[in-house]
């Protein structure tokens, strides 16, 4: 849904606030309804006509088209993402990467994926887009050489900044202009540091998605995923949504807006708790090397310093042994972290991890043992504790 951009002049912690919060969607109560409608009722058929022409963002339509819950979250997705002119909810963050991918790419034509894309937008491209005629060619977004041979005559290129499991960074900026200038569309998993930390569209992006199961839902309660891009994405966009009936819940996109009001304080927490944690791990014997950009010792840090201006809870760390179980005793031993997959929930999580299972031109962790950590609310000095407890076991 494109957003109004009244209220783009404002810091970001005050748009967070108002977002979505039309006076037309919330009458005199602070938060917009729960609309649980699948049919819109018209006064006359004359209006249903008028309604079937004008195919326009926040018009009653019908329930496929959502209603002002659905509106209100698009809305404040907008509002909180500068160079946005709408934003499109999915059910998943992976059905995101799919409405995504459909709306770019075409039979025929090829995308250049960052090797260390999420493993599902991966299997997509071996799957789905194969099938569709689609062809990828991995990449390692570090290599800015090959990457300017690789691209000519593509028609997409995928980012992920920083990339899944071993967190390395690249540089949006020279990668997507070096992209738009060949004539490729730049699509950005956006998930890790979110429009609060990064502004994918402002560095030279076409269109960011998140996983809004993570930071924006926050508790680990539901399910859905989000794309914003300027007006002529948005368009292809909300037209390919439609076409293949996506739709989110209205309770679950209640329960995303309430996630929102919230998330910068939850990122800005969660993100000094990281840096504790991670610092901590470094000086410990049993750990070889702490995958961060957070970090000053990491050699992303510079990167991420210069282009962001946040982080979250997420990174991993390699274990200094050669014990290809040795990772599996520790997240089994802690008692403070869950093991799960998904992350950004209040709760601490730890996930035994091996990258170079899906890669096919970087190395991932050599084959030695890792873990992901994904830190909440919890206090840091209690999470260092039962990381201290756990390696222990090392």
């Amino acid at each position: 849904m494109s957003g109004g951009g009244d209220d783009r002049h404002l810091k970001p912690a005050t748009r967070l606030v108002r977002g979505g919060r039309r006076p037309e969607w919330t009458g005199p109560v602070v938060n917009p309804p729960v609309w649980r409608a699948s049919t819109h009722l018209y006064a006359s058929d004359a209006e249903r006509q008028a309604a079937g022409r004008n195919n326009a963002d926040g018009q009653f339509f019908y329930g496929r088209r959502g209603a002002p819950t659905q509106w209100a979250l698009a809305d404040a997705l907008t509002a909180i993402e500068p160079g946005a002119y709408g934003t499109v909810l999915y059910p998943s963050g992976v059905a995101a990467i799919a409405g995504v991918m459909l709306s770019v790419m075409k039979p025929g034509e090829r995308v250049l994926m960052t090797d260390n894309a999420y493993d599902p937008t991966r299997s997509m491209a071996s799957g789905l887009l194969a099938r569709l005629g689609v062809e990828t060619t991995f990449f390692d977004p570090r290599d800015v050489d090959g990457f300017r041979a690789a691209v000519a005559g593509a028609k997409g290129v995928w980012l992920e900044a920083p990339g899944s499991l071993t967190f390395e960074m690249c540089d949006v900026p020279l990668l997507a202009g070096i992209a738009r200038a060949a004539g490729a569309a730049v699509m950005l998993d956006n998930t890790w540091a979110s429009p609060l930390g990064f502004a994918g569209l402002e560095h030279g992006c076409d269109i960011v998605m998140m996983s809004l199961s993570k930071h924006v839902g926050g508790h680990s309660d539901l399910m859905m995923g989000s794309a914003s891009a300027g007006k002529r994405w948005y368009g292809m966009l909300r037209r390919v949504s439609h076409e293949l009936g996506q739709v989110v819940s209205p309770d679950d996109a209640a329960l995303a807006a309430r996630g929102l009001r919230t998330m910068g304080v939850r990122l800005a927490a969660q993100t000094a708790a990281a840096k504790r944690v991670a610092a901590w791990l470094e000086g410990q014997p049993q750990v070889a090397q702490v995958l961060c950009p957070l970090l000053p010792s990491d050699p992303g840090h510079a990167l991420w310093t210069r282009d962001f201006t946040g982080g979250c809870g997420l990174f991993s760390f390699v274990l200094a042994s050669d014990d290809p179980a040795a990772s599996a005793r520790v997240a089994d031993a802690l008692e403070l972290f869950g093991i799960g997959y998904s992350w950004g929930g209040y709760e601490s999580l730890a996930l035994p991890i091996r990258p170079e299972d899906y890669r096919s031109c970087m190395p991932g962790t050599g084959g030695a043992p890792a873990l992901r950590l994904s830190i909440g609310l919890e206090d840091a000095e209690d999470l260092i504790a039962d990381l201290g407890q756990a390696l222990a076991l090392v």
